[in-house]
């Protein structure tokens, strides 16, 4: 009789361990099946927020009016500048030099705003791998003393031994100063259309 006893809770304490195994297992397979379908659905943000990113270092060139005429503006409408030691379309200003005047970087296509002309649009890749943008096929910079929209403190200036001049949006540089401009404004109403040099001559 006690054999049969035994026996039956053999039989028994096997079922239960059978049962509890089965039991585990299935909560597993459960939640690695659950975990492997939330992954994509985790890094989904990641890959949509990419585009935004890129987006909002797009420069846009813009126009502005001043005493010297219609220039070239890029971002915050800070005034751009080409230099006349420039040529064959590549950047001759790195070092001392792009810390004073900022090449315009991209890293999108630029675009266009006011008076400026998209197809006169391009870019450059610079001596580091950056993309620079141009106009006419000249490169653009800032200038570091021009904090904002409205200052033009580095027309005519002759930094690293050559001019720098505006760029009017049909493509042509500025070589008016502010005083110059002043008083050819107040005898003709197209001052800025004489104090521009045609696009070939940037000297």
């Amino acid at each position: 009789m006690a054999r049969r006893t035994e026996a039956r809770f053999r039989t028994a304490g096997t079922a239960a361990v059978v049962g509890v195994a089965l039991f585990v297992a299935a909560c597993g397979s459960s939640n690695s099946s659950s975990s492997s379908s939330s992954s994509p659905a985790a890094t989904a943000p990641a890959s949509s927020s990419t585009p935004a990113s890129s987006t909002s270092t797009t420069v846009a060139l813009g126009t502005t009016k001043g005493s010297m005429g219609t220039y070239l503006t890029g971002a915050s409408g800070r005034a751009v500048y080409m230099w006349v030691a420039d040529s064959s379309g590549k950047s001759s200003c790195a070092g001392e030099c792009a810390k004073a005047w900022p090449p315009v970087i991209a890293t999108s296509t630029p675009s266009v705003s006011g008076g400026a002309v998209a197809a006169d649009l391009g870019t450059i890749t610079r001596s580091d791998g950056s993309t620079q943008v141009t106009y006419k096929g000249h490169p653009l910079y800032y200038f570091v003393e021009d904090p904002g929209s409205g200052t033009t403190k580095g027309q005519g200036n002759n930094g690293f031994g050559a001019k720098w001049w505006l760029v009017a949006p049909s493509g042509a540089v500025i070589t008016a100063t502010g005083t110059t401009a002043a008083a050819s404004s107040s005898s003709s109403s197209s001052s800025s259309s004489g104090a521009a040099k045609s696009g070939g001559g940037w000297g």
